[in-house]
């Protein structure tokens, strides 16, 4: 592949707050660019990229999908893209962590009415953090209540974001049917079926709104130096000049470009179309991937023939089987290969494939900049990085947030066990954010989850993919704890020196709380009188033993420092050290005792205003603290936290206290000492 064919790929995510529209934006991407022929609806269950029997039946999406279309803006060649439409609800923010990882630019797509949400907000920060430019698209123009203005200065104002609007919205609400382009100086015009028609400013459109084109350029010229000079020196900023000054500010993340229409109708989706191929990078304008190999670093551009680098960052099971989808940065991956993986033997590469949501297509090689998938990998797990056999390369892994609420499982018939335990260890390969494990003291089943939702979905899978009966227990909350005050010179001492293999270790620990909730280990051990291989293992034993603290959970928030030591010329080996690590942590955490930390939730609930008073006396009885309430077009949006141990069955109250019309998010707000 040469790098002018590279440069005509966007490798893209569509992401945004739950129902401001991604799904019903994806639909539309894919009819207008001829990929489908007919428009599914997401509330009829007949969404493209929501194909699951769970998502259907819901009417939200759980999985990222991938999904391929072709797009050709004015005259230029066709590009091809590649869009990942990720879910909004909180509880499945892991799609979305693993979908920017590896996309090279995303949509952030904007209800026009409910502007930017808490979900908004968590999405627009996973984009910031990796490092991905944004195109903002703000949907839903034709609802009551919509405000084009209002979006761009929340998206200022609360994300501290550099928007530059591209354009003016014509009409309002129901009135919105057209499109001031202030890039290429043309109105763009929806008649009912969202058929567009494009035409040039008259002179008197012209007058009327060269002042928001001045506007749009200045904006641009305080984030683009090129710009800037062009704009000084009084030259004339032509559509070919602003278009490359806007794509050089988005590429950089300096600034957002901003559309807006309504999808449902199919308003607007032009417009994004060639927004995508002409703002966001392609996979040559993104820096290059860096990889260990070995004790160094290398710095690996989209080069087809550089070394294999590759990374497999989702897996689910279709009907097809199981697929592992795969992006690779460098090299090419083909059909028959046998290649290196960081988490695994040798692996072969016997099936690949393009995806088109449920569908695949064969292919033979995969180059640099692409998004595929490997069929027939049972084993694969997501964060593996794939190299070649010469050459094993390791990419940064994906991160997961830890989960917060364990549900307790039984199967309903006996004969359901074996069912259950193939079903819950497909879940746990698809899902890195869901954790199996069994109850030290009952031997049940705990299910770890990012929140009800989370553990519904996996529940309902269980029961509609694995055909098995499921029971539910009592919820629980994965409570932390923290020491309560320093515990200096703690000794943990093995001795076992009489009757074969001698065992001996001395070890002298300061153990200390800190602010946050780290565990640093580190020594101050002078003169070698403990070797470093022993300091190693002392550490090792030190973390396994803050796996369980004196009430039960795993310790966090504090430092632990070796300070001295003794060793036995013939009986100190690591085990001893290791073994020696845990009982002095052990002792120290006896001594001075913990205390018990929990999940607290930031709570976000939208709520009719009539129904607010309702809402907080609720929260409030829940030990949890309202923070703001903001009034939204006759509803109103209360803020606050509250402990993840009294929300359970929250949904189901909210909804009952408001009749039905009352909606709440909540993520993980941080721990803070139980109540």
């Amino acid at each position: 592949m040469n790098t002018q064919t590279l440069s005509l790929r966007r490798n893209l995510g569509i992401i945004a707050h739950i129902d401001a529209g991604k799904t019903t934006l994806t639909e539309r991407l894919l009819w207008k660019t001829g990929q489908i022929h007919r428009v599914g609806e997401v509330h009829d269950g007949a969404a493209t990229t929501d194909f699951s029997a769970i998502e259907r039946e819901r009417g939200i999406t759980i999985g990222a999908a991938a999904v391929q279309a072709q797009w050709a803006p004015r005259d230029l060649a066709a590009h091809r893209l590649t869009l990942i439409d990720t879910p909004g609800h909180i509880d499945f923010a892991i799609e979305v962590e693993r979908s920017l990882r590896v996309l090279d630019g995303a949509v952030a797509v904007f209800s026009a009415v409910d502007g930017v949400q808490p979900q908004s907000e968590t999405v627009w920060h996973q984009a910031r953090r990796h490092g991905v430019p944004l195109l903002a698209f703000v949907n839903k123009m034709d609802r009551i209540g919509a405000s084009f203005d209002r979006v761009v200065a929340q998206l200022a104002d609360r994300l501290q974001a550099r928007p530059l609007a591209l354009g003016l919205p014509l009409g309002s609400e129901a009135a919105f049917d057209g499109w001031v382009d202030l890039v290429d100086r043309q109105v763009l015009h929806w008649d009912a079926s969202g058929s567009l028609q494009r035409r040039a400013w008259t002179d008197a459109e012209a007058l009327q709104w060269q002042p928001q084109r001045n506007a749009l350029v200045q904006a641009a010229a305080e984030l683009d130096d090129a710009l800037a000079d062009a704009w000084l020196a009084g030259s004339p900023v032509d559509a070919e000049a602003l278009r490359a000054a806007v794509r050089r500010i988005t590429v950089s993340g300096a600034g957002v470009p901003v559309l807006a229409g309504a999808a449902f109708k199919g308003k607007g989706v032009e417009s994004l179309l060639d927004a995508i191929v002409d703002y966001l990078p392609s996979p040559l304008d993104r820096p290059a991937v860096t990889a260990a190999s070995g004790e160094d670093t290398v710095q690996l551009p989209p080069d087809a023939e550089g070394p294999l680098a590759a990374l497999l960052f989702k897996v689910t099971h279709m009907q097809q089987g199981a697929l592992a989808f795969v992006r690779v940065y460098s090299g090419t991956l083909r059909v028959g290969d046998r290649i290196a993986s960081s988490r695994h033997d040798a692996r072969r590469v016997g099936r690949l494939v393009r995806v088109q949501a449920d569908q695949v297509h064969d292919i033979e090689q995969a180059e640099a900049g692409d998004i595929v998938a490997v069929m027939g990998w049972k084993d694969a797990i997501s964060g593996e990085t794939l190299s070649s056999l010469q050459q094993p390369l390791l990419l940064e892994a994906i991160q997961s947030q830890p989960a917060v609420l364990a549900w307790r499982l039984q199967a309903g018939r006996a004969g359901d066990l074996i069912r259950i335990s193939q079903g819950l260890a497909s879940l746990v390969q698809e899902d890195p954010s869901f954790r199996v494990e069994a109850d030290a003291e009952t031997g049940e089943t705990l299910v770890w989850g990012m929140g009800e939702l989370h553990l519904e979905v996996m529940v309902e899978r269980l029961r509609s993919e694995w055909k098995v009966e499921v029971q539910v227990g009592q919820p629980r909350v994965a409570y932390l704890e923290k020491p309560r005050s320093e515990a200096p010179g703690v000794v943990g001492r093995v001795v076992k020196q009489s009757g074969g293999q001698g065992q001996f270790a001395h070890v002298v620990l300061d153990v200390r709380p800190r602010d946050d909730d780290a565990v640093e280990f580190s020594d101050r051990i002078v003169g070698g009188v403990v070797p470093r291989s022993f300091i190693r293992a002392v550490e090792q034993g030190v973390r396994a033993a803050l796996q369980d603290g004196p009430q039960g959970h795993p310790v966090v928030g504090l430092d632990v420092v070796l300070v001295d030591g003794q060793t036995h010329a013939k009986d100190s080996s690591e085990q001893a050290f290791h073994r020696a690590g845990m009982e002095a942590v052990k002792a120290a955490l006896a001594q001075v005792g913990t205390q018990l930390l929990e999940p607290v939730m930031s709570l976000q609930v939208l709520s009719p205003a009539a129904h607010v008073g309702d809402v907080v006396g609720d929260l409030q009885r829940r030990h949890g603290r309202v923070q703001a309430i903001d009034e939204r077009e006759g509803r109103s949006q209360v803020s606050g936290f509250a402990p993840l141990a009294q929300l359970q069955g929250y949904s189901t109250a909210l909804r009952s206290m408001s009749q039905g019309r009352a909606s709440s998010t909540m993520q993980l707000h941080g721990y803070a000492p139980a109540q």
